[in-house]
């Protein structure tokens, strides 16, 4: 870290060294975490969740102080955001997504979802990510990033296309072309849920479409979305959709007819005379055979 910061400080290493052989150092801020009040309405309380992140700080120092695995379930993700607050240290745009979403359970109408982009600038690419929102008909983002318009977006967008085109447009003022737009699925507010988040459930190469073919497919996926159609793809298992009326239980293996007969037929076999007479000895006991 401190060989990232000689690289890139104007003052190079004195900087660093600086900061090192300082006997006292001033006590690093702690912000506290912003509450929930009932006399708050969903747009104050995003905007306080935006606040507080950006009172962390973006995390510039080249080195990522939290580690953040797509794969994990979101219980243990939860975690990680739990020791983001306890830490308060600078967070990047993957991890205001956790952030985002663990200061935002318990609001169930307010729908979380990831979105993430991929462009290209002077033979490039780069990756970002940022919380899409949708609560009461309007959409809007949480995050961070380098640059202010290009992580949080105010619930004012009447639809999911408006706000994707209004993130394109903004990394046009910074000659950044984006090449692929990634939506994933509502994230459940369940913190203890050991499901994956869907990152990519649509993926559109943009750069190969018309706005209006964009549109179209932002369109139909956002109302899926919110009829709750879509189903992550963790969910799927090749075990059969359950019927109504029938049971996912293996049905029972017919008996054989010679174990069926048996179960039915209890009472002891009818011995024929001639064998019995047949198998006597002279002393007069019967011979099993």
């Amino acid at each position: 870290m401190w060989g990232h910061v000689e690289r890139v400080h104007p003052d190079g290493g004195a900087v660093a060294a600086a900061i090192r052989s300082a006997a006292r150092l001033a006590r690093p801020s702690v912000p506290p975490v912003p509450n929930y009040k009932l006399s708050m309405s969903i747009p104050e309380w995003l905007q306080a969740i935006q606040t507080y992140m950006k009172m962390l700080q973006y995390n510039h120092t080249g080195t990522q102080f939290f580690e953040i695995r797509k794969t994990r379930p979101l219980s243990g993700l939860m975690e990680t955001a739990k020791e983001m607050t306890r830490e308060s240290l600078p967070i990047k745009c993957l991890e205001a997504v956790i952030l985002g979403i663990y200061l935002t359970n318990g609001q169930p109408s307010v729908e979380r979802f990831p979105i993430s982009f991929k462009t290209h600038f002077s033979g490039n690419y780069f990756h970002h990510v940022v919380l899409g929102i949708y609560c009461n008909g309007r959409y809007g983002s949480l995050g961070m990033s380098r640059r202010s318009d290009l992580m949080d977006k105010p619930l004012t967008y009447r639809t999911l296309s408006d706000l994707i085109f209004e993130f394109e447009d903004s990394y046009k003022k910074y000659l950044h072309s984006v090449k692929k737009v990634k939506i994933g699925l509502y994230v459940p507010h369940e913190p203890h849920s050991f499901q994956p988040i869907e990152w990519k459930q649509l993926v559109l190469n943009v750069s190969k479409m018309m706005r209006t073919e964009v549109r179209k497919e932002l369109e139909k996926f956002a109302r899926d979305m919110r009829m709750k159609i879509l189903k992550p793809s963790s969910a799927h298992s090749p075990m059969k959709e359950r019927s109504r009326g029938k049971s996912l239980s293996p049905r029972r293996r017919q008996a054989s007819p010679q174990r069926r007969a048996c179960r039915r037929d209890k009472s002891p076999a009818v011995v024929d005379k001639k064998g019995d007479l047949a198998t006597l000895n002279e002393v007069g006991y019967q011979l099993r055979i």
